[in-house]
């Protein structure tokens, strides 16, 4: 089991809170409920890709919304660059709350050493399956969901590596991540009615700089038979291939060409352009 520390921010630096919990999913419920994003330290946690993207999941919301938050994003970044040393040399994975319900503008962070998955997942792909579910409120990162789905979350053990959220028929994306599917040489994503991940961006740029055509409707469930390749993505995992979806194998059930050529791409991205905490 990982060691998770949770922290209250505060202009004056931060509070360690005395909450025992085996998963972040698990202490983000004992926190407030409120705006969350959540990503990987890179460089020795030194460096995080997209880290803009993740601190406006937090800021811009409680813009409009009227919320001060109690550090400002340059406060937030010096407390998170003290904190992820903790684990230096090694990574950390982070999750950051910006509360909207109780104690208003509350920041937290909890953090836990970050372990790589298998390379054996990457290269072999894994298994996920869709259920009728989907966000209220797609485009805000809030942890209401995570209560809601959290009998879904229950089904991610053993095989089960990720759950896909459907609605109408369709698929949208991952419970904690995105999802592409490959057809025709061609990639195709959902843009209505998802989050628009932070990698999620990374990955669609990349795929337009190897020439790669894209196309945006939701999968409808009845086609991933036809598809040739799939994939999710998220800020702590990178590009994960997708070989089977329910009872249906995707493609040649390994990854596919596209799939590993971007995850190449998406790598060198990832060392160009992490910005430095």
């Amino acid at each position: 089991m990982s060691f998770i520390l949770a922290y209250e921010l505060t202009a004056n630096g931060e509070k360690a809170l005395d909450i025992q919990a085996a998963s972040p999913d698990e202490l983000t419920r004992h926190l407030p409920t409120g705006f969350y994003t959540t990503f990987r330290t890179l460089a020795g946690g030194t460096k995080v890709l997209g880290l803009r993207a993740h601190l406006d999941r937090l800021y811009q919301p409680a813009a409009v919304q009227g919320i001060q938050p109690a550090v400002s994003r340059a406060e937030l970044k010096r407390a998170l660059a003290r904190l992820v040393q903790r684990n230096a040399p090694g990574e950390s994975r982070v999750r950051l709350i910006l509360s909207a319900s109780d104690s208003p503008g509350a920041v937290y962070a909890i953090l836990e050493p970050f372990h790589p998955l298998p390379a054996e997942i990457y290269q072999k792909g894994v298994y996920v399956i869709s259920l009728p579910l989907e966000r209220a409120t797609p485009r805000l990162k809030s942890t209401t969901f995570i209560e809601r789905s959290q009998p879904a979350r229950q089904l991610v053990q053993g095989d089960t590596f990720e759950v896909l959220l459907m609605r109408a028929g369709r698929i949208l994306e991952g419970m904690t991540s995105n999802f592409f599917y490959v057809k025709d040489g061609k990639l195709g994503t959902a843009r209505k009615d998802i989050l628009l991940g932070v990698t999620r961006r990374t990955v669609l740029r990349v795929a337009r700089g190897s020439g790669l055509d894209i196309l945006y409707p939701a999968l409808k469930r009845e086609q991933v038979p036809a598809l040739d390749e799939a994939f999710i993505t998220s800020s702590s995992r990178g590009i994960v291939p997708v070989v089977q979806i329910d009872d249906v194998t995707v493609g040649e059930g390994r990854p596919g060409s596209v799939t590993k050529k971007l995850s190449i791409a998406y790598d060198e991205y990832v060392i160009r352009h992490a910005e430095i905490i």
